[in-house]
This record gives C-alpha cells, structure tokens and sequence, in this order.
C-alpha cells in the first residue's frame, strides 16, 4: 500500500472551471470528515465541494451537488488506482460558466486528484518487526554507527543499566545473523509487535 508523502493542495483550471484539489492523510473516518468539513467552511462560497477518501477496509465519496457518479466516484478511482490507503482528497470547484458534461466532469475530477497525488508525492507503507535488545554502554555507541551503517532504523535507546535498543527490520533472520555477527553472539533480540512504516 502506499500513502501521500505530505498533505497539499493542486488547482487545474478546465474551461474557466476552477478545481482546488486538497489532500491530507488521516487515520479514520473521524479524521477524514473533519478535513472535509474544514474545507467546505474554508471555501463556502464556492460551486461544489466534492470528497473522496479510503482507508483499511472503508472508502466513501461525494458529488456534493454534481451530476451523480461525476466527481466524487472518479476521485476515488484515483485513490484506488494508485493504491493510496489513509488518504482523503476534496476537490472544490468554482463554476467558470461553461458546461462541462458528465464525460468532462469526470475527467476533470480524476484528473485534480491524479496531478494532486503526483505533486505531493507518495510513499510504501511497509510491515517492519520490532526488535529490542540490550548492550553494555561501553559497547553502545560502536553498535548504533553500525545499525545506521547497515541501515536497520533505530526507533529508540534507553539508556540504563545497560542501553537497550529498539530497532525496526523488514529481514528478521537476516538481523539476527547481522546482530550475531556484531556481537560475537552474546546479545539476543527480542521480538515485539510488527508496525507499518512509511518509506520512500
């Protein structure tokens, strides 16, 4: 799966219409219908305010006021042609006068978000297992430059009677071995809980 790199905002402009795509990333529908509201508020006077998002296992979408199946429908495709998860996109047009057509509109639409997406960008959201182990200070830091240098994340050190690393691995056996090899096989990690990650 992947999700926008950043939230922002992108404007098209077809035959005098004006489409303000905004984009943020939100964690439940809670937070997407916020965002939707904000900016509706924001641009009250504007045409329309049409309004797509997906997250795990739930995706809605408006036409707020187009033509049915016109705006919010191509929005979504967007999102999930581009396998954008946690992401809600609003698109707010300002009526330039000419019709655009039901064909028009839903180009028009699908295209705000698309160019949006690729103006903000994206990343891989990627399962990582959690590790965590414990290292004498003295041998500390020589571990940390060599976590960085292998490029295996550390999501923290807390520093006690020993320090004790939690790092984040997409090769659990390939760390072990990594980790053995550093150590002379005399620190063990611990498996903790898996999380997701956003990566380039």
């Amino acid at each position: 799966m992947l999700v926008i790199a950043r939230p922002g905002t992108h404007e098209i402009e077809i035959q005098r219409s004006r489409f303000l795509c905004h984009l943020a990333r939100v964690e439940d529908v809670d937070a997407a219908t916020a965002f939707i509201a904000t900016v509706r508020t924001e641009h009250w006077a504007a045409s329309h305010n049409c309004s797509a998002f997906r997250l795990a296992g739930i995706q809605r979408s408006s036409d707020d006021g187009e033509p049915a199946g016109t705006a919010g429908v191509p929005m979504l495709e967007v999102l999930l042609r581009r396998g954008l998860t946690d992401t809600v996109a609003v698109v707010t047009r300002w009526f330039g006068g000419t019709k655009l057509g039901a064909g028009g509109l839903v180009r028009a639409y699908g295209r705000a978000v698309s160019e949006a997406v690729d103006a903000v960008g994206t990343l891989r959201r990627v399962r990582h297992e959690t590790f965590t182990f414990a290292t004498a200070h003295t041998d500390a830091g020589r571990l940390q430059n060599a976590l960085h240098t292998a490029g295996f994340p550390i999501a923290d050190i807390a520093y006690g009677r020993d320090a004790v690393f939690t790092v984040h691995v997409t090769d659990p056996d390939g760390f072990r071995r990594w980790l053995a090899g550093q150590t002379g096989g005399s620190v063990e990690a611990v498996a903790g809980d898996p999380v997701d990650l956003d990566v380039p």
